[in-house]
């Protein structure tokens, strides 16, 4: 790899925490990046962008909130055109199953004439117990408007192996890897699971999108992020992602984690802890 460090947008993340460590065990150097960095980026400031692709090799992308939302495929790019201007070797994309524009950034990337990769990923096992679903868990109630819709949850540490693959092995250049568990769970069974892990009751209850979102507006969430969890609840999870796809054995040559695994490796951590 060249010296140069390794860009990470959103190197505060789930998936960019992870990929900094390791990336930093391998004695590679990184750049984060985020509104508050030294070097700034921010996604609603254009401007930020050039100053944080100077002097980097290779750029892994997270977009905030989600590439869902309205404007994501523009400017990821825009952030292609940059960093092929400025001679990146790579930008390794995260992407999301079953979003149409989700699929607009990942063409829009491809089209930009930098080398890519891209990782499309089903929902996060970590949202349970480092995301906004981890107070009710801790409650001993989860409520979503989500059905008996399966969803083949993928765990983020998985995510992080295949992204450090990528930035590091050339072999995965140009390649989009569609990354899952190994079997599909509806959120109820998802709760099940977590309550087998931690020993006490955990129950998952189903309400309706409503509800969901006046909840949400109680506790302070703001209306982008209320109409993007909507959308992701009540339209993307109508079944189409429900398929196991072997993208983490496709680039890592082995098995994805298991959502039981992960839950006993959370709960042991006292994530849930009441």
């Amino acid at each position: 790899m060249a010296q140069l460090p390794v860009l990470i947008i959103g190197g505060a993340g789930k998936t960019g925490s992870r990929v900094a460590a390791q990336l930093a065990a391998r004695g590679i150097v990184t750049r984060t990046v985020s509104r508050s960095s030294t070097i700034a980026f921010d996604w609603t400031r254009p401007e930020t962008w050039g100053p944080a692709l100077d002097g980097v090799s290779k750029a892994y992308v997270t977009y905030q909130p989600d590439l869902a939302v309205a404007g994501s495929a523009e400017a990821i790019a825009e952030l292609g055109r940059i960093a092929r201007a400025k001679g990146l070797e790579q930008v390794v994309l995260l992407s999301g199953r079953g979003e149409p524009g989700a699929q607009r950034a990942e063409a829009a990337l491809q089209a930009a004439g930098v080398p890519w990769t891209i990782v499309r990923a089903s929902w996060f096992n970590q949202n349970f117990s480092e995301g906004y679903l981890v107070d009710g868990v801790r409650a001993g109630e989860l409520a979503l408007p989500a059905g008996p819709v399966p969803e083949p949850f993928i765990d983020v540490d998985d995510i992080a192996d295949v992204v450090v693959a990528a930035l590091t092995d050339g072999r995965h250049v140009n390649r989009l890897y569609e990354v899952t568990g190994p079997r599909a769970l509806s959120f109820a069974e998802a709760v099940a699971e977590i309550a087998a892990a931690v020993g006490r009751p955990v129950v998952y209850r189903q309400v309706p999108p409503e509800a969901f979102a006046a909840a949400m507006r109680q506790a302070g969430v703001p209306a982008d992020i209320i109409a993007l969890l909507d959308e992701l609840f009540t339209v993307v999870l109508d079944g189409r992602n429900a398929q196991v796809m072997p993208g983490v054995e496709e680039a890592l040559g082995r098995p994805a984690r298991d959502f039981a695994d992960y839950a006993r490796r959370a709960a042991a951590t006292g994530a849930w802890r009441a």
